[in-house]
């Protein structure tokens, strides 16, 4: 794979960004003559709400990657990677210690109209949360975000658009790379446990509201053996984030087999 447009002509495939594209930041050869065999990707890991306008690039493209599972390329942001051999190690040695609060949260854009503010604003009125995050400016780099929410019993990772698939980093990285239990709200638990184990996290969804999920999360953390259940997934799976980049170049050796 490379990034050297002076050699457009040459390549098979040409991956796209779209962000790129609808910042204006690359633009579509659309005036080059394109190599018959040339296949052209659509690539996207934001929710359709923060894609822009996407008409103009309509007829294009050959083949989507997006983190939806029914993508061309499907490119998640994480998922879970079955061991070699189910481990038997206490469940209590999977989770963090030191854990000094009950909830936090990594916002970085912090929203009036969206749906997971207006459950944070309820929520925190019946649990401590700690805000982290451009939004508040309390911001972690990557030396601290990890071990700032590993403290926390649960990681509240919300989406902020609920759009089918789309499954961030909030929860693959910042709630499972932490150690902490992710709350989660974005799409359904059905879609939920299509990539992960169903006992893994906490949907917002199974709740009536927003305060009976609260008063959950303190009860759940007040007992400690329930808690530990929620790492019950780690004797058998851990957790894997590629980069889209890398899930291309796993993906070439089957181009010969996909649809023109």
């Amino acid at each position: 794979m490379m990034d050297n447009q002076s050699r457009l002509s040459e390549a098979d495939i040409v991956i796209f960004h779209n962000r790129e594209l609808i910042q204006g930041q690359q633009r579509l050869p659309v005036n080059r003559k394109r190599p018959e065999k040339q296949r052209w990707v659509w690539l996207t890991m934001e929710s359709p709400a923060n894609n822009g306008d996407v008409k103009p690039f309509a007829g294009y493209f050959n083949w989507t990657m997006t983190y939806h599972q029914d993508a061309d390329i499907y490119s998640p942001y994480g998922f879970m990677v079955p061991k070699e051999s189910e481990t038997h190690e206490p469940l209590e040695s999977f989770i963090p210690k030191d854990k000094t609060d009950l909830a936090c949260w990594v916002v970085s854009n912090f929203s009036p109209h969206h749906k997971r503010t207006t459950i944070y604003e309820k929520l925190k009125t019946v649990i401590p949360i700690k805000v982290y995050g451009g939004a508040v400016n309390k911001r972690l780099d990557d030396q601290t975000l990890l071990p700032t929410i590993s403290r926390c019993s649960f990681y509240l990772a919300f989406e902020n658009s609920v759009f089918r698939d789309y499954i961030t980093e909030k929860l693959w990285r910042n709630a499972y790379m932490s150690g902490a239990v992710p709350v989660v709200f974005g799409p359904t638990r059905e879609e939920y446990e299509a990539v992960a184990q169903k006992d893994s996290f906490i949907h917002v969804n199974d709740f009536s509201s927003v305060e009976e999920l609260g008063e959950f999360l303190k009860t759940l953390a007040a007992d400690r053996k329930r808690y530990a259940s929620y790492f019950n997934w780690r004797r058998k799976y851990t957790v894997e984030i590629t980069h889209w980049v890398e899930l291309a170049c796993k993906f070439c050796p089957k181009i010969s087999s996909m649809p023109p």
